[in-house]
């Protein structure tokens, strides 16, 4: 790999090791990534460079396995479970700075371990909940027919942390800009179509699905703000699927920030005429299983990287943590989502890829922003103001779990 380095607007995207090229930069003002997850670690065992090839045995399973995640060896490292990774990281952004990073249920634990060895604090766990998904389960027969191996995923966890801060909060903000969170960026506002649906899915009737929506001159004065709800540590993904899970208590007092999956038009964004690739299975759950796609195995795409995160997921957690005009760094870049969030949100951004086709890939993605941005076609950050519905759900309302 020749390190190489480009630069649209304001951004500098550099192909390279984040662990070598972060301590580079300075003065960052937030880091929002989504590193490897690491969920193959029979990788280690049978994917080494000298290891013996696995045995394919009846269905293939270990050889597949042992080429990493989805065929990706990237994935079957170790460099989020390193505290070193994480200082690289740290030494880059400002006091006060705040780190956000996705990771699997199986393995958050040892990345959020590594983050804390490295310096950071530990501020607290955001889910990322979504309804698409199906279970990567060894379903039993026989005797033990209707037992399996894996629940349906259904969240990703994301690791906030903070660099240890100068002095208070507030003497941090004067002095840096970094510290606190942007609340009034990132508040939730009611949809109400989205609302009515929900609202006869679960079975609420018009007059408590204001509770539900936010009635700012009800009984929840005290959250009153024109702006809408104060933002919480759960996402999801809009589908009415998640909602109906919630118990009835939290339908009606919770708002969550929606941030649907990626769909192919944005995954595609500014690659009209790139080479095409087949990635293989593209993952519904964004890295979390290996998870299978109604239709088949997708055909040749320009943006085959297999987990990629929606924009507006990635915008509203740029803009949570980050100042206006502030600089974002995201090391492990992948095909550029987080950069597309900061060009459409007016910040600064720095990334770092390893890998040369998803740098490319990247590349051709945060120039068409710029563009998109400098030609005066910068689209406003999509928040859930018109939330996704969905028609169809796994809930209604007779089911006696949606009451």
């Amino acid at each position: 790999m020749m390190r190489r380095t480009e630069t649209f607007g304001n951004c500098v995207l550099v192909l390279g090791d984040c662990t070598k090229e972060a301590p580079g930069f300075q003065g960052v003002h937030a880091c929002v990534t989504d590193p490897p997850y690491h969920l193959t670690s029979i990788v280690k065992r049978f994917g080494g460079k000298y290891a013996a090839p696995a045995k394919v045995g009846e269905t293939g399973a270990y050889a597949r396995a042992s080429a990493g995640f989805m065929g990706q060896t990237w994935d079957g490292g170790d460099i989020a479970f390193r505290p070193d990774t994480w200082q690289a990281i740290g030494s880059a952004l400002l006091p006060g700075a705040h780190l956000a990073a996705f990771s699997g249920t199986r393995t958050y634990h040892r990345m959020a371990v590594a983050i804390e060895d490295a310096g950071f604090e530990i501020r607290d766990m955001l889910s990322w909940l979504y309804g698409s998904g199906f279970p990567k389960s060894h379903n039993l027969d026989g005797e033990w027919d209707g037992w399996g191996s894996a629940l349906k995923p259904a969240c990703e966890p994301i690791a906030f942390a903070r660099k240890p801060l100068i002095g208070t909060i507030a003497e941090n903000v004067l002095e840096h800009g970094t510290g606190a969170l942007n609340i009034d960026a990132t508040r939730v506002t009611s949809g109400d179509d989205h609302a009515a649906k929900c609202a006869s899915v679960v079975g609420l009737d018009s007059r408590r699905n204001k509770a539900c929506y936010g009635d700012w001159a009800g009984e929840r004065s005290d959250s009153y703000s024109p702006l809408g709800r104060w933002p919480a540590n759960v996402i999801t993904d809009g589908s009415l699927d998640v909602y109906g899970c919630f118990p009835r208590e939290a339908r009606e007092s919770i708002r969550f920030f929606y941030a649907a999956k990626a769909s192919a038009e944005e995954r595609e964004f500014g690659l009209e005429g790139a080479p095409t690739k087949r990635g293989g299975m593209v993952s519904n759950t964004s890295g979390q299983h290996i998870t299978r796609r109604d239709g088949g195995e997708p055909g040749p795409r320009a943006n085959h990287h297999p987990t990629v995160k929606p924009v507006s997921l990635m915008a509203w957690l740029c803009r949570l943590i980050t100042p206006p005009g502030g600089t974002i760094l995201d090391p492990f870049m992948g095909s550029g989502s987080t950069g597309i969030a900061a060009v459409r949100n007016g910040f600064h951004f720095i990334g770092i890829e390893q890998s040369e086709e998803y740098f490319d890939i990247a590349c051709r993605r945060i120039e068409a922003a710029v563009k998109e941005a400098e030609s005066g076609l910068k689209m406003q950050p999509q928040n859930d103001r018109e939330p996704p519905v969905t028609e169809r759900s796994l809930f209604d309302a007779t089911d006696e779990n949606a009451a």
